[in-house]
């Protein structure tokens, strides 16, 4: 079995192993990380070796700390990646690089055309319809986007919404609400198999699927990271938020959709949003408008280049091929912005 895991802002793993009456047999680590003293690699493997296959990562980390020689220094790597990459084995999972990835960026489209359009794709990725596709949205209209599992009062002031002409959806993945309009956010969902995900947990999987955000970034001079559980910051502050949903049926799927503040109109942001005291508390600041820091300043490039740059970045990564949204896919997204994403029951279902 052959594993493989890149540590988020870090390097990769790779593990290669057997599986025999319920234990681990065989374990070989490697990757492009750095390690000191070289026989730290040695008892990596010891410690891996007749471990139960069915140990999570934390308790496979576990036995490698115990195992290592005082003083051993990991560049790029941790023990729990390690685990994560054993674990990724066992579940044969697949890489970015074993897919034909896809590239939906259409013109501007209605918000509930968007939500729709996510639930669409990535449904089709799961029945094996689709290939793995990164979809860059530009929005048609401003809006506010809240999660599946928010309470549309406690959220949004709709009356002040009203008045600045923003529309509210409610997308179908959890998380918090996201203040969008046109020409100042940057958007992108990836509609992936759930195979790419094997091995991982909920948590490690958004790291996971950030890592080459993370990347076009430094390429632009920004040093980002990924902050449990789903945002995307800098030194200068929060810069993104992720999100996700599993989709079952066929193999299944991962939604895993991320918005960027490139600009924002913060006093317009909290006009609209009610953000409460105790959810800026746990951020660490007293005003709303600070909580974000835009891409326009801190990177100085227009938003179609931030994009443009984005995109280069992922197609050198994995390859990427254009594509376009079928017809009947197409059909059923706006069929499905009609009956359940542009209606008040969907909107209103948490009240």
């Amino acid at each position: 079995m052959h594993g493989e895991y890149k540590v988020p802002g870090g390097k990769l793993v790779v593990v290669d192993l057997d599986a025999e009456d319920g234990v681990l047999r065989r374990v070989r680590v490697g990757g492009d990380f750095f390690l000191e003293p070289d026989e730290a690699l040695l008892a990596i493997d010891g410690a891996l070796e007749g471990a139960p296959a069915d140990t999570d990562a934390s308790g496979l980390a576990a036995r490698i700390d115990a195992a290592l020689p005082p003083g051993t220094q990991m560049f790029g790597l941790t023990t729990e990646g390690i685990g994560v990459a054993v674990r990724r084995a066992l579940a044969h999972a697949t890489d970015w690089t074993d897919y034909d990835w896809q590239l939906v960026h259409d013109g501007p489209q209605p918000p509930a055309l968007h939500m729709a359009l996510d639930e669409v794709l990535t449904a089709e990725v799961a029945a094996g319809r689709r290939p793995p596709t990164l979809r860059v949205w530009e929005w048609g209209a401003p809006a506010v986007v809240i999660g599946s599992f928010q309470s549309l009062r406690n959220e949004v002031d709709t009356e002040a919404a009203e008045r600045h002409g923003i529309a509210v959806v409610r997308r179908i993945s959890g998380g918090g609400a996201m203040f969008i309009e046109p020409g100042n956010t940057i958007t992108y969902s990836l509609s992936v198999p759930d195979a790419l995900v094997q091995g991982l947990s909920f948590t490690d999987s958004y790291a996971y699927l950030d890592d080459w955000v993370l990347g076009a970034f430094g390429d632009m001079g920004i040093k980002a990271w990924y902050q449990p559980l789903n945002d995307i910051a800098t030194e200068a502050g929060k810069i993104a938020g992720a999100a996700q949903k599993r989709v079952v049926g066929g193999e299944g799927a991962v939604l895993h959709h991320v918005t960027m503040a490139y600009d924002i109109d913060a006093d317009k942001m909290t006009d609209v949003l009610r953000i409460g005291r105790e959810k800026l508390s746990d951020k660490g600041t007293r005003s709303a408008k600070k909580r974000v820091d835009p891409l326009r300043r801190q990177t100085g490039l227009p938003r179609a280049t931030v994009i443009e740059k984005m995109i280069g970045s992922f197609r050198e990564r994995y390859g990427l091929s254009e594509g376009t949204v079928t017809d009947h896919e197409m059909a059923r997204a706006r069929e499905l912005a009609r009956t359940k994403f542009g209606s008040p029951q969907w909107t209103a279902r948490v009240p």
